[in-house]
């Protein structure tokens, strides 16, 4: 089982959903406040092939991953603040109303651990 999908602690420590969605917020803040990438202020990493293409998509991986890094982390935010424990007893998903952990957010925990 997923460290993300075991029930909230009782004892004051944030639910493994808390601890999820904080270091997905974390990802997107610091995303966010990153320097945009430009070759002549980090310059490139050594080619791996003599391929001019290869070295385009190089270049257009590192000019884009900043803004597709947040991208992916709003993605991740709103959907761990749709499928969330419900606040009276944290049994049932507040979006899909299925059994908590529902699917979705197992697979969010998956994939992000």
């Amino acid at each position: 089982m997923s460290p993300f999908t075991r029930p909230a602690s009782r004892r004051g420590r944030p639910s493994e959903h808390a601890r999820l969605l904080q270091c997905v917020q974390g990802i997107l803040d610091r995303s966010d406040r990153a320097v945009p990438w430009e070759p002549d202020t980090v310059g490139l990493p050594e080619a791996h092939s003599d391929s001019a293409l290869a070295r385009i998509n190089d270049v257009a991986f590192y000019a884009n991953a900043r803004n597709e890094v947040s991208t992916l982390a709003r993605v991740c935010v709103d959907l761990l603040l749709l499928h969330s424990p419900e606040e009276h007893d944290g049994s049932r998903c507040v979006s899909c109303r299925l059994t908590w952990p529902c699917a979705t957010f197992g697979e969010i925990s998956r994939l992000l651990s």
